[in-house]
């Protein structure tokens, strides 16, 4: 009895000397002798916690404002993790509304000889750094960050804009051992909640009376409600090939303002759903006023349009007129900051600007044309009611076919062949009379490319060969995009490089600037690691460098959908001239694979006349978005298809 006892106090006090304190200025030894993460070795950085805390404040002279304080504390494993020590928070820096941020009790923690050193973040490692006319952020570098090293700091956020409280993300690019987010919100404000991701945290709720004094010596009595979420454990959120923003599927929430309720006022509904969303987003001056200007170019337009122009030409006279004369600042948003007439003016403009401008080019020409908000790919997928959904705008035609949806801030675009930025699922349309409709911004059309080579196979190994390349619809834009402004001299050093280092001449590129035709190149390569020689057999993978070399899905489980961005068709076709004294041995069979849903398809097809090998290769998803349900299948599918790619014909000398 006595020895259980013994063991039951020694567990206790080992479990007590371990437990982690979430609370900044306690780091152990324990945490600074950690030589990596317990469940995942391969993390550079881990947040050992993360603590948020939203709060309501009222002011007399100012009424209500909102406090999120914020600690941390993360370890540094390795040198890769240093970047954790770079942290920033953005804020308003200025207007209506009021936004401050500062930040305090931060520490970088080492051991040495045993001990434990602390270094305080010192006045030159915080600074302010303007973003764009909206925004800044508060910047910190932790000092004297080493492998091994502990972090920790803590940051307060005041505003008075209460519209949202900011997203809390649980999990992120690398491990969190603990997370935890409250929220006080009086009664007087109901906000709605989001959650994203699959891992969902622990929530509890109480209620209590609060009341503060009035300016009168009065106090206003309320009730306030606390909601705590808790999460632990929460694996490194991985991203791997075709997601389109791992923030999408992050475990994070979320809360918009749906409505405000005082004694003796009105009760005030805010965004409860999309239509008072993008109701209000029309109303604004920066957004439906500028629309709706029309008189700075007028006279312009009328020489661009006027003559004998069937629809479709006079949409694209206008759609690259804009392209051409204004240019992109880079700078996103569905409210324009200096005004169409200045953009105009200035050649210069941001996304609102350029395609609000297209828009009202087109309305004035008589189409039916209406801008639509979208969120790009790097701001999220737009899934709740929220004024903060949207970052981007652009401009649709609406006919009896269909939309023709067109962005202007890209020279290389053509009607409905976006940026890859701007495929995001859905955006929604606003029409003049402010009701609006989700689109979906999904390509439906295959974009192609098309290769055809021409192999003369040479006894000692070499390859002399030809090749012929085409890209449509959205592969001639990335290529376009990814190449034009590139020097034909750096652009052919990479293609050597990257295609087993063959030797490039004879390059001749065709119709890179003419949108409405497919973009071409050809060119004569020499090839010496290609083809293996053994025992007087001549050993060669057929597809040389276009055969996928590895299967870009790795993990063995995904929760989110595959986002390949647009549907696509890769065609090959290879004509192999056999040298003189050889026959074939043997040949790859041909090959048929399918996802099932008519996701994608593989074809394989192969044949031996006399000296000559034909091969055709064809691989199609019809899918741009493919169901996390499917993972396996296409995981299967995609090993399939390299597997057959890479297989070898194998050529033996006549007797």
């Amino acid at each position: 009895m006595k020895t259980y006892v013994q063991l039951f106090i020694l567990f206790f006090v080992f479990s007590f000397a371990n437990a982690q304190e979430f609370k900044l200025g306690k780091v152990s030894i324990a945490e600074l002798q950690e030589k990596e993460h317990p469940k995942d070795p391969s993390a550079t950085a881990a947040i050992l916690f993360k603590k948020g805390e939203v709060r309501f404040e009222y002011n007399h002279s100012e009424g209500f404002f909102m406090y999120t304080e914020v600690e941390t504390r993360i370890k540094i494993y390795k040198k890769e993790g240093y970047e954790w020590a770079n942290q920033n928070v953005s804020y308003y820096p200025g207007g209506n509304l009021k936004e401050s941020v500062s930040v305090s009790d931060a520490f970088t923690y080492n051991l040495i000889d045993g001990k434990i050193e602390k270094t305080k973040l010192k006045s030159e490692g915080e600074f302010d750094e303007n973003i764009n006319k909206y925004w800044n952020q508060k910047k910190i570098t932790m000092p004297n960050v080493k492998e091994g090293s502990v972090i920790e700091f803590h940051y307060t956020i005041k505003t008075n804009g209460i519209g949202s409280i900011r997203e809390w993300a649980f999990q992120s690019s690398i491990p969190v051992n603990y997370s935890e987010f409250t929220t006080f919100i009086p009664e007087n404000f109901v906000f709605n909640t989001n959650k994203k991701g699959f891992i969902f945290p622990k929530v509890t709720k109480k209620t209590f009376p609060k009341s503060f004094r009035l300016v009168n010596q009065e106090y206003f009595n309320y009730e306030e409600t606390q909601t705590n979420y808790i999460a632990e454990n929460l694996p490194a959120m991985k991203d791997e090939a075709y997601v389109n923003n791992i923030e999408n599927y992050t475990s994070s929430i979320s809360h918009e303002l749906s409505m405000t309720k005082f004694d003796n006022r009105p009760t005030k509904i805010y965004s409860l759903d999309w239509e008072s969303v993008t109701k209000t987003i029309y109303e604004v001056e920066d957004f439906g006023l500028e629309l709706n200007k029309s008189g700075y170019f007028e006279e312009d337009l009328k020489k661009i349009i006027s003559g004998d122009k069937t629809r479709g030409e006079t949409i694209g006279a206008i759609f690259n007129y804009v392209k051409s004369n204004i240019k992109w600042n880079e700078h996103y948003s569905f409210f324009c900051n200096d005004g169409v007439k200045t953009a105009y003016k200035n050649k210069t403009g941001n996304v609102a600007e350029i395609n609000l401008m297209l828009t009202a080019m087109l309305r004035y020409a008589g189409f039916d044309a209406n801008p639509v908000i979208i969120s790009t790919r790097s701001n999220g997928i737009a899934l709740f009611p929220s004024l903060n959904a949207f970052n981007y705008v652009i401009s649709a035609i609406e006919t009896p076919e269909g939309l023709l949806l067109m962005d202007a801030t890209e020279i290389f675009s053509t009607p409905n062949v976006l940026p890859l930025r701007d495929l995001n699922w859905f955006g929604r349309l606003i029409r003049k009379d402010g009701t609006s409709s989700q689109i979906s911004l999904t390509p439906t059309m295959l974009s192609k490319e098309t290769s055809t080579m021409n192999i003369v196979l040479n006894t000692d190994g070499t390859i002399d060969g030809k090749i012929r390349r085409q890209y449509t619809n959205h592969e001639a834009l990335k290529f376009r995009k990814n190449n034009v402004d590139t020097k034909q001299e750096s652009y052919l050093e990479k293609l050597e490089n990257d295609n087993n280092g063959i030797e490039i001449g004879e390059y001749v590129r065709a119709n890179e600037l003419d949108l409405s035709k497919p973009v071409m190149e050809t060119y004569s390569f020499k090839s010496n690691k290609d083809v293996e020689i053994i025992n007087d057999k001549i050993y060669l993978s057929p597809m040389l460098f276009l055969a996928d070399k590895e299967n870009p899905f790795k993990q063995e489980k995904r929760e989110y959908p595959v986002d390949f961005g647009y549907p696509f068709e890769s065609k090959i076709y290879v004509n192999i001239d056999i040298p003189q004294g050889y026959k074939v041995e043997f040949l790859p069979k041909a090959s048929n694979l399918l996802t099932g849903d008519d996701i994608g398809a593989f074809s394989y097809v192969i044949e031996n006349t006399d000296n000559k090998i034909k091969i055709i290769v064809t691989a199609t998803m019809n899918m741009a978005i493919v169901p996390a349900d499917f993972y396996d299948v296409l995981k299967e599918f995609y090993q399939g298809m390299i597997t057959k790619e890479n297989e070898k014909i194998i050529l033996t000398k006549n007797l």
